[in-house]
């Protein structure tokens, strides 16, 4: 043991009320119990648990073998308000002989269930510690006031977003005892998927239903508006049976109002009706499967907008029960309802759809962090809760023990020559970068991004770095909504209609963004250079091509095709040289890396590159450093070719300073120190006069395109209401 005393073991009581709270529990208990040396494990099971009509659920508790050492019948039937305050009062009366009994060292409760309530004031009352799983959250009924009061009389707290942790902090509580791990659910999710699925979903929606073709609705009243809750279900049964798609429906909560809902369920014949399987239960292990292989989930259980949210699978979430809690882009919101029409569009909306796993909830390394947090008590310390009033703590990454968690993304950046993934914090720093040759092939480069991805990943852990999605960077015109490439540059071959976001996603279990090199320049400087807190503003990248990226009234411009900010085949001359692109005269034929190549080659061939202070070797490549390297020794016709690209340069500038009419223009890539005075100049000569004052700035950022890949994952927010 840590701080317990070499010989004490740990007793620790983990008391569930219901199915819920017992799919977060249930990985804790099992490696408590895998621990025998570090602790000793009493299970207490109370209130609906043990209720024949939820299902008698204390069974999977004892299917899953651990002991029950006690049950308590806590629930006074009646699912109305009065009932869930008498069921607080029996579940206080009999508590107290329980816990003199097992004189627990801690006490673990789970949530904002009023079941949770009466255990947290028992166990306070009695100078028993308590441990709190996810505190800090916010949802939209009693269910607040409830965790909140938990949180209160809870002496440690594990937490499992950032939000949620700060929350706690603002609270009040003392920040070391607070410990952000994940949800523990998500050990257990993030590894389920892959897990045979087809006889699941055969036993509870039938022989004849395939994947993603079936509905899972999961809907309990909310009791600070039971009236309309009720209201709410019955237009979700009518949409669901106008929708005509077989469909899981779980009975509600014990909650008041739950018999209502019953009540309807009946009237409209659902447990009868072809389309419907009506059920009280369903282990979680299977209910997993089910959810990860809908179609769609409808509801407004926080599994919806929490768990489900690890498979990508679309999600509707129902009234006001779940409001504020953080979600994933795979939650559509219909707030409020007067008719079914709403619901059937929204389930019209969502049914069938994909979206990217997201880990907002966990990663999977929840269960190993608490116990690791459980030794760490130390039993000595006194009981009585100290309270951190303002000013509060920064927002710091702090867990157990000055384990340092950072922030970070995982950024991919294609080039025409490299592949390069790195793992970039929340500040912009690059913590560690991995360089490859980029394959010729699309076989190899996908195993390749992959093989790189999951290297990373792995040594993120290692690093302390908590990944919260993968950025890609990449040449050519993108789908960012899809994650596709449509078309790709000539640079790199067998990249056009690619989905990057799919293979990556699944592989990782992470959430995937994918843009064009150019935008995500711009979204580099909009994060951490020159941009940052400008409202628009345009990046030119100037390398081997020509492109960049728009930025107006602080948004990144796409365009109706994906096609906006092809900064380099602006045209500035009719009869100018050829481009890549099959026209003539546009920037990139006379400004990029390749183009000033071509024109060195020529000099170098008539003999007219090379002066004084120069020098080749026979098998060296002729390049635009050796046209550069010439001009700044005196050779005219070098600087000639360099001033004509400036000049270019600065038309296309100031037809975007006519067209966009940014404040700022930030050159970017290795040729924009070369270019910065020419474009000034060009600018000066030929723009309006209004246009005149913009700010022209050479980028300082050492790796826009590894940065910006980053920004697409830490800048990202997911809330969407319908």
């Amino acid at each position: 043991m840590e701080k317990n005393g070499s010989n004490h073991k740990l007793r620790v009581c983990v008391a569930t009320c219901n199915r819920a709270d017992y799919s977060k529990l249930a990985p804790i208990m099992f490696g408590i119990k895998a621990e025998p040396q570090f602790f000793e494990l009493d299970v207490v099971v109370l209130g609906s648990h043990l209720i024949d009509d939820y299902g008698n659920t204390y069974r999977m508790i004892e299917q899953d073998d651990f002991d029950i050492h006690t049950r308590l019948h806590t629930i006074v039937r009646g699912e109305d308000e009065a009932a869930m305050v008498e069921s607080v009062g029996l579940a206080l009366v009999k508590l107290p002989d329980v816990l003199n009994r097992l004189k627990p060292d801690i006490m673990i409760v789970h949530g904002d269930r009023f079941d949770a309530l009466a255990l947290a004031t028992s166990a306070a009352l009695m100078n028993i510690r308590i441990l709190h799983i996810e505190g800090g959250e916010v949802s939209g009924t009693i269910d607040d006031s409830i965790r909140h009061a938990i949180t209160k009389l809870a002496h440690y707290h594990v937490c499992c977003t950032r939000s949620a942790e700060q929350h706690l902090i603002a609270m009040c509580e003392d920040h070391d005892r607070i410990l952000l791990a994940g949800c523990p659910s998500y050990d257990k999710l993030l590894s389920a998927k892959n897990k045979d699925y087809m006889s699941i979903i055969r036993i509870w929606l039938g022989e004849d239903v395939k994947p993603r073709d079936y509905i899972v609705a999961l809907q309990h009243p909310v009791t600070t508006d039971i009236k309309h809750s009720i209201k709410m279900f019955e237009l979700t049964l009518d949409a669901l049976i106008s929708f005509n798609k077989r469909t899981l429906v779980l009975f509600p909560n014990v909650d008041a109002g739950s018999k209502e809902m019953v009540r309807v369920m009946r009237k409209k014949g659902i447990e009868h009706h072809p389309n419907f399987r009506a059920v009280k239960h369903v282990p979680f292990d299977q209910f997993i499967q089910l959810v990860a292989h809908a179609g769609c989930m409808i509801g407004n259980s926080s599994c919806g907008v929490r768990e489900v949210g690890a498979f990508g699978t679309p999600v509707i979430n129902l009234g006001t029960r779940q409001t504020g809690r953080e979600t994933g882009e795979n939650v559509l919101h219909v707030r409020d309802a007067d008719t079914q029409d709403k619901i059937l569009h929204a389930l019209q909306l969502q049914f069938g759809k994909q979206y990217p796993c997201s880990k907002i909830y966990g990663d999977g390394n929840a269960v190993p962090r608490i116990l690791k947090f459980l030794k760490s008590i130390d039993l000595e310390e006194p009981l009585q809760k100290k309270f951190c009033f303002p000013p509060v703590k920064d927002n710091i990454s702090q867990d157990i023990d000055h384990i340092l968690e950072t922030q970070s993304a995982l950024a991919v950046d294609l080039g025409g020559t490299n592949l390069r993934v790195a793992i970039v914090s929340m500040k912009g720093e690059i913590v560690k970068k991995y360089t490859q040759l980029n394959p010729k092939t699309y076989e190899d480069r996908l195993e390749l991004i992959l093989k790189m991805c999951v290297e990373a990943a792995s040594e993120a852990v290692n690093l302390n770095c908590r990944i919260l999605g993968v950025g890609i960077s990449t040449g050519g015109r993108v789908n960012p909504r899809e994650g596709i490439v449509l078309h790709s540059t000539k640079l790199i071959q067998e990249w056009s209609c690619v989905d990057l976001r799919t293979p990556i996603s699944d592989a990782l279990h992470l959430p995937v963004w994918v843009d064009n090199d150019g935008n995500c320049a711009a979204l580099a400087e909009r994060k951490f250079g020159h941009g940052k807190g400008v409202e628009n503003f345009v990046t030119l990248i100037t390398g081997t091509g020509i492109g960049g990226g728009i930025i107006h009234q602080h948004e990144l411009i796409h365009g109706s095709s994906f096609c906006a900010a092809e900064l380099g085949h602006i045209v500035v001359s009719l009869d100018g040289p050829e481009c890549l692109c099959g026209s003539q005269g546009c920037i990139e034929a006379y400004a990029s890396g390749i183009a000033l190549q071509r024109e060195a080659k020529k000099l170098h061939d008539e003999d007219l590159l090379l002066v004084e202070g120069m020098s080749m070797k026979k098998e060296e490549v002729v390049s635009a450093a050796h046209l550069i390297q010439a001009a700044k020794l005196g050779n005219a016709k070098a600087d000639s070719i360099l001033r004509t690209a400036g000049t270019a340069l600065g038309l296309g500038v100031v037809n975007i300073l006519h067209t966009m009419n940014p404040s700022l223009v930030i050159l970017s890539g290795i040729l924009a120190s070369h270019y910065v005075n020419a474009v000034k100049d060009v600018i000066q000569r030929q723009a309006l006069s209004s246009a005149k004052t913009v700010d022209v700035v050479v980028s300082n950022l050492a790796d826009p395109a590894l940065l910006g890949a980053a920004s697409l994952v830490l800048d990202y927010t997911t809330r969407r209401t319908y």
